[in-house]
């Protein structure tokens, strides 16, 4: 079985997209938040067969961990009600997707996170998502200011009770930032990997998971810069005298394989774990074009991995095995399928 770990709804229908214009617009004119729309079945599938279910039958996998679209997030705008109504409006809209494809789709949450507010505001929509919709993670926003990073790290305690629930349901995090309102940094050329790099240093530099032992984080695109530094991040955890890597991070993060050219997954694999690695490719994402160079898209990283030449225990590893011990609830769903 093939799992992508890293799959957003980027092509919700139309009447989600004009709604959040209107409620944004709302909350601007300080008039009441409109109504969530209804939409058909018909739309959503419409929204999906051509687009992310194609291309996961074309390309050769099985099942996407699917999830909100990352920069539509958009915590920086508007206010906490407002994060709350269009949270739920994506975590609602990605259940129905799971609930018409359920062999295919498998839901993770997006956060009602807002600037300035704790993050302990975020735990019921985390429950909700996971013991009613039936999710098996979340994406945690490090920088909800939009790249200003006016957040504590994530080693901070005041992430702490949001952390607290995360074990208690047994649910990892990708780490994930959403659009930039920073014109200094291009929201997916820049912004995202700074946000996988900041929060690696991050957890470096803290003692966080001597705190949470089974807390588990995905750091996506690849790890940012993490893997094409290994050196740097290996020498300053000497310096700053924290233990070796792989025993004071890495048993609790992960990178995915969202990385587009094959030199960049061929240092992937050289330099971290193959336990650490989880596929991904974030299809119908921040990178849709064809490479002129090969012919292919650039976000068709299964092309990568299979041209790595794993041995038929790393392939489980990668495309399967690794996803069900991050992710243990989406575990215990194939479990019960027989699968």
């Amino acid at each position: 079985m093939i799992i992508d770990c890293h799959g957003h709804y980027t092509t919700a229908p139309e009447p989600h997209q004009v709604f959040r214009k209107a409620q944004l617009e709302a909350f601007e004119k300080g008039t009441a938040l409109p109504s969530v729309p209804s939409i058909s079945d018909d739309e959503i599938r419409e929204s999906v067969e051509q687009n992310q279910l194609r291309l996961l039958r074309e390309r050769g996998a099985d099942m996407t961990i699917f999830s909100p679209r990352a920069s539509a997030m958009a915590h920086h705008q508007g206010d906490e009600a407002v994060s709350q109504q269009w949270t739920r409006a994506c975590n609602d809209l990605i259940a129905r997707v799971v609930a018409l494809y359920p062999e295919q789709f498998i839901g993770v949450c997006q956060l009602p996170q807002s600037p300035g507010v704790p993050i302990a505001n975020s735990v019921a929509e985390l429950e909700r998502s996971v013991t009613e919709l039936g999710f098996v993670g979340c994406n945690l926003n490090p920088d909800p200011s939009g790249g200003h990073w006016t957040s504590l790290p994530l080693t901070d305690k005041s992430w702490y009770p949001f952390f607290e629930k995360m074990v208690e349901l047994d649910v990892p995090a990708m780490i994930h930032v959403s659009g930039s309102c920073n014109s200094n940094f291009h929201a997916t050329g820049a912004h995202y990997i700074n946000a996988d790099t900041t929060a690696f240093m991050q957890f470096l530099q803290g003692d966080l998971f001597r705190d949470f032992p089974t807390l588990r984080f995905i750091i996506p695109h690849g790890g940012g810069a993490v893997p094409y530094h290994w050196g740097r991040y290996r020498g300053l955890a000497d310096m700053l005298g924290q233990p070796p890597l792989a025993e004071h991070v890495m048993k609790n993060v992960f990178f995915d394989t969202c990385v587009y050219h094959q030199p960049g997954i061929d240092l992937l694999f050289r330099v971290i774990d193959i336990d650490n690695i989880l596929f991904g490719s974030e299809m119908v994402g921040a990178v849709r074009g064809i490479d002129p160079e090969t012919g292919n898209y650039f976000d068709d990283t299964k092309r990568y991995v299979d041209a790595l030449q794993l041995s038929t225990e790393e392939r489980y590893k990668v495309y399967e095995g690794n996803a069900r011990r991050v992710y243990p609830r989406l575990d215990q769903q194939l479990k019960a399928r027989g699968l």
